[in-house]
């Protein structure tokens, strides 16, 4: 069963919030006792407000209200928000949707520099194009060549630059998106004091070597 409607924030009736209200229902004032026989009277209710609850604190701390707890043995300590307000769940009937964390620091720059360097490769292909092309139509002119073939000519070269350049902008783009850079972490076991030293086998092999008579090296092995 819902609670009653309200319009502020809400928290969530837990048993022991129950049971804890329950214990003043009899001495607090008579317009906070009725709206307390709502949430805790017949059925259980799901939420509770939150402004409610702040009532019920805010008369424990009164002069009369300390009067009466503390003739019930009752500390008001245990009224206080932060206690009353322990094991529960801020406005559980609303959805505050899923949490979409800030992007990383270097994942933004990483983006950034991608960024970057697809703006470098078109400019760079812009300037390919008509330096192809200009170059080109230059070459055709120096070899008499008529004013038409020369304009086409150099449209020739650009056109096909232009289709170069387009196809290895794509081809670096793809595989920019499909590899991303992931982070590698890499632990190392920390030893302690007690914890025998690591035998790849039961032979030790000493680092240290002598020189035996011919001068060959000898290395010294423990079994």
């Amino acid at each position: 069963m819902s609670a009653p409607q309200s319009t502020g924030l809400n928290v969530s009736l837990e048993p022991h919030l129950i049971s804890t209200l329950k214990v003043v229902r009899e001495i607090i004032p008579k317009d906070l006792k009725a709206e307390l026989g709502k949430y805790v009277d017949g059925e259980a209710h799901s939420i509770i407000p939150y402004q409610f609850l702040q009532k019920i604190s805010e008369w424990s701390r009164t002069t009369s209200g300390e009067t009466k707890l503390h003739s019930k043995s009752i500390s008001p300590h245990d009224y206080s928000m932060v206690s009353l307000l322990a094991g529960t769940t801020t406005s559980p009937e609303k959805n505050f949707g899923e949490y979409i964390p800030p992007i990383e620091p270097e994942v933004l720059a990483a983006k950034r520099a991608s960024e970057r360097k697809a703006i470098t490769a078109i400019v760079n292909s812009v300037f390919s194009v008509f330096g192809a092309g200009f170059a080109a139509w230059w070459g055709a002119d120096r070899t008499g060549w008529k004013d038409e073939y020369k304009v086409l000519f150099g449209l020739a070269v650009g056109t096909i630059v232009a289709i170069s350049e387009g196809v290895l902008f794509l081809i670096w783009s793809s595989r920019a998106a499909a590899t991303p850079k992931t982070k590698h972490y890499t632990g190392r076991h920390k030893k302690t004091l007690d914890e025998p030293p690591e035998m790849e086998d039961e032979t030790v092999v000493l680092k240290a070597s002598v020189q035996g008579e011919d001068d060959t090296p000898i290395r010294k092995r423990r079994q």
